[in-house]
């Protein structure tokens, strides 16, 4: 980045990892940082209107949060194994578990509520 654009303010953008059948448990399951798991279609509208959100996510959380992003139609298999009937989907995963899953569209600041709140935020201690 010149300096302007750290004049500006402006950062590299960080795009998400692209996840498949192959690397699914790798990238995803087996992750040490939590994992934000964007599941779209090649034809789905809202998928194309999440894309730039899954971007800023991904640039703002670096370090964090992972940030992925799977083709349903070219992972069947990972989308099948996680149940996913529609896109898009976002499946939120710390340490390798589902912790939370939204269908359709949600906006930025929702998202970013939820990874505030529930993803990143320590877990509660275990109930004696």
């Amino acid at each position: 980045m010149g300096l302007l654009g750290k004049i500006l303010g402006l950062r590299d953008k960080v795009m998400p990892v692209s996840v498949n059948d192959e690397n699914f448990e790798a990238e995803v399951l087996r992750s040490e940082l939590p994992v934000v798991l964007d599941v779209w279609g090649p034809s789905c509208i809202h998928c194309r209107k999440l894309e730039p959100i899954i971007i800023e996510i991904a640039t703002d959380y670096r370090g964090r949060l992972k940030v992925a992003e799977m083709n349903a139609a070219a992972a069947p298999g990972a989308a099948r194994r996680l149940g996913v009937l529609g896109t898009p989907t976002v499946i939120y995963f710390r340490a390798g578990r589902e912790i939370e899953r939204v269908v359709g569209f949600r906006g930025s600041l929702y998202h970013r509520d939820l990874i505030d709140s529930e993803i990143l935020a320590e877990p509660p201690p275990p109930s004696s």
